[in-house]
């Protein structure tokens, strides 16, 4: 008796490219999210040397400091602006600053 070997092969490779492309789209799914994670930990990191440069100058000068300007000038702290928002806002030269840093979208 004869039977057509063709029809049962391609039941198997549609499996194949099936999983192919879930493969595909997990590892792009995969890299995303490291990336958003590499993002956020970056944003921490420019926090806590904005604060610890801020720390830094109250111990020093007996004030924080007024802007973030004065540190990058003064205490030599160099700010990634190009991919993230940083805020500084000092109400007080005796009250330590709020410093909030956001990755900025699409980079």
């Amino acid at each position: 008796m004869y039977s057509d070997k063709k029809k049962n092969r391609l039941v198997p490779v549609l499996l194949l490219v099936l999983v192919i492309a879930a493969a595909a789209v997990l590892a792009v799914l995969a890299v995303n999210g490291a990336n958003s994670e590499r993002r956020t930990e970056g944003a921490e990191a420019i926090r806590q040397t904005v604060t610890d440069a801020a720390r830094q100058c109250y111990a020093v000068e007996g004030v924080y400091p007024p802007n973030l300007r004065y540190l990058e000038e003064h205490y030599g702290i160099a700010v990634n602006t190009k991919d993230y928002y940083v805020t500084y806002d000092a109400f007080a030269s005796n009250l330590p600053p709020a410093v909030e840093v956001i990755p900025k979208p699409g980079k």
